[in-house]
């Protein structure tokens, strides 16, 4: 195995132009880590952010050090397994999740991660697919289960259900037994999240969502997932029934309000190996479907982080290899 490798990396913050093609050493694992030649990476709509240095701004993760390899999450296989590591071999396919790495993201043809953060794929997931599935389907998890427990038979309403995280919260959600109004994006939003399970979907900018709400739930709903700010979050948050609850991610802009008697609370979409478990078990009840709009080579990644701000469905995705 070569000790270098290609990765798309940023020598500067700034604007898409600053993602380049480098050749960059291979990343050398410790004993917790494993390294995994990527074959898929998720392109997320907050790397743009990452890109521009938001995060170091804001304090969180190292201080940077350039050239700086971007990419919270990806999937491939197992080459190399540090000497504490167990559950893993060389070979295994794998998903995993690395938000700021110090070592390095996922827009490289390798990536050093720690273990715990790490999963074989799970059911009958493509790599593509796993890729680009890590940070918004935790994230879909922890908000559904962790901050709104969800309980079978209870009202949700999904906004943004045909994005990243929201097209995987509507499969989730009925996974859990829930009831799921889905507000989406354009026709296409619409149509997709019908064809993941959505018991009614709207589209978004066209349609009442109070209106709809009603109709879905006439005594209100029991609950949100709000992954979108600004009016149509507010509408949602007026049609939660008294003693009602929201969960909104950590970034949404602006910051959803509550009202009397209905909560409304942030969280992030951190992973731990339980809730990684939870999350393969829920996908593997059955037929699971991670919707990639398009993919793009490495070479091409600022390309796909210009694709970020154009109307998509599901996810992006980049291929190292």
């Amino acid at each position: 195995m070569s000790q270098t490798m290609h990765a798309a990396a940023i020598d500067q913050f700034g604007g898409p132009e600053t993602l380049t093609p480098h050749t960059l050493p291979l990343p050398e694992i410790a004993p917790d880590e494993i390294l995994i030649r990527v074959e898929s990476a998720g392109v997320g709509v907050w790397d743009s952010f990452e890109r521009e240095g938001g995060f170091v701004r804001l304090g969180m993760g190292q201080r940077p050090r350039f050239p700086y390899v971007l990419g919270s999450d990806g999937a491939g296989t197992v080459v190399d397994v540090g000497q504490n590591v167990r559950g893993f071999g060389n070979g295994d396919r794998v998903y995993a999740y690395g938000f700021m790495n110090p070592k390095g993201g996922f827009y490289a043809e390798y990536v050093a991660v720690k273990a715990e953060n790490a999963s074989l794929i799970p059911g009958d997931l493509a790599v593509d697919q796993a890729g680009v599935m890590a940070v918004d389907a935790m994230t879909a998890l922890r908000g559904l289960d962790d901050v709104l427990h969800l309980g079978e038979g209870e009202s949700i309403l999904i906004l943004g259900a045909s994005g990243g995280i929201g097209h995987l919260a509507v499969q989730l959600a009925k996974r859990m037994g829930a009831r799921v109004l889905a507000v989406a994006s354009g026709d296409d939003g619409v149509e997709l999240s019908r064809r993941l399970g959505a018991d009614a979907a709207i589209d978004g900018h066209k349609g009442d969502v109070v209106a709809a709400a009603r109709q879905f739930a006439p005594a209100g709903l029991d609950a949100a997932l709000i992954t979108a700010g600004g009016k149509a979050a507010d509408k949602v948050i007026d049609a939660l029934r008294e003693g009602g609850r929201a969960a909104y991610p950590n970034g949404v802009d602006p910051t959803p309000k509550a009202r009397p008697n209905v909560r409304a609370e942030g969280y992030d979409g951190t992973p731990n190996p339980e809730a990684i478990r939870k999350l393969n078990r829920l996908i593997e009840q059955g037929p699971f479907q991670v919707h990639i709009a398009r993919t793009f080579p490495l070479s091409k990644a600022g390309e796909a982080h210009r694709a970020l701000q154009t109307h998509f469905l599901g996810k992006l995705a980049l291929r190292p290899n």
